[in-house]
């Protein structure tokens, strides 16, 4: 099991690593926060690392000094679901850029207030952009939204990693409140309806015109819609394999578990075996490496035995099929 609040970094000759992202609200930090992150990584020879998502990890570290880190930090441990709201990444905005159209920094630390580490069916990131140059990458974040002198643009569906997404367009010059109520009613239906994918897969998998319709409605006034999306259900048919959805592979219902069974299809076909993975300390299920990583290439970067993790999942696949 994980260290808590840390994650697993490197092994190296058998011996791990770890590190630990103390959450920084809109990468916001006080002089006397900053003293005490140097403080820490001087003493457990830790290395300070400036993360993309606007904080400040500590990595290096050992799994025996995590509970006194966080202690001589202050703070508790960043825990959250695996598949949550990650980060809500936000540029200066009004507040401190001459080119700002709308106050970012206000809108995205009150979508970090409601939002940041929320259980979600697979990662989620947002990003706040006060004017189109989206200095905080908005259009491939799951929900992005972009100032105009007009108000706010809302995107949906954008991702990077290696299946890279630009995010559609969803609404235009909305004013601040008009903004996270549109946001809320998004988050509400991809909690609602969504697999273990991210925003931009779920989208590509029911259509932007129903994923649009649907929303809409209920920003409209004209009442919450009983939407036909379903999670995707698993029949004994192959699934068809898709760049970056859940089912890349080959397996099917039925088929054991082997070395060579790609993560995203173990958890689509057979969804009991989730907190066996998790159970394991491979919690990031929903993360663009399942999509087509084998399970052999996941347990070695986990250092785990695969032999020992392909026993435990047949035996919750076969205890299904039994009852």
């Amino acid at each position: 099991m994980l260290p808590k609040g840390a994650n697993l970094q490197k092994i190296r000759n058998g011996n791990k690593t770890y590190a630990v992202t103390p959450h920084l609200p809109g990468g916001f930090v006080k002089p006397e926060v900053l003293e005490k992150y140097a403080q820490v990584a001087r003493k457990y020879e830790g290395t300070l690392k400036l993360t993309s998502a606007q904080r400040i990890m500590i990595t290096n570290l050992k799994a025996e000094d995590i509970e006194a880190i966080w202690a001589e930090l202050g703070m508790q441990p960043a825990m959250g679901f695996a598949n949550c709201v990650r980060s809500v990444k936000v540029c200066p905005g009004i507040a401190f850029c001459k080119r700002g159209k709308q106050d970012s920094v206000k809108l995205g630390l009150e979508l970090d207030r409601r939002y940041i580490k929320k259980e979600m069916p697979s990662r989620m990131k947002f990003g706040v952009s006060g004017c189109p140059n989206s200095c905080s990458e908005s259009v491939i974040k799951d929900v992005g939204v972009i100032g105009t002198e007009a108000g706010w643009d809302v995107y949906v569906g954008g991702s990077a990693g290696s299946h890279p997404r630009l995010a559609d367009k969803l609404a235009e010059s909305l004013d601040y409140y008009d903004t996270l109520r549109l946001v809320d009613i998004v988050v509400r239906y991809y909690q609602k309806y969504a697999d273990i994918e991210r925003v931009g897969q779920f989208i590509d998998r029911i259509g932007f015109a129903k994923f649009q319709a649907d929303v809409l409605a209920e920003f409209n006034g004209t009442g919450a819609v009983e939407s036909t999306v379903t999670a995707s259900t698993v029949s004994s048919e192959k699934l068809t394999p898709m760049p970056g959805a859940l089912t890349e592979g080959t397996l099917v219902v039925g088929d054991p578990i082997t070395q060579g069974s790609v993560i995203a299809d173990i958890i689509r076909i057979y969804p009991q075996t989730i907190p066996v993975l998790r159970g394991f300390g491979m919690g990031c299920l929903g993360c663009p490496s399942a999509t087509g990583e084998p399970l052999e290439k996941a347990a070695g970067i986990h250092g785990l035995a695969v032999e020992e993790l392909i026993v435990a999942l047949n035996e919750v696949v076969l205890r299904g099929k039994l009852t």
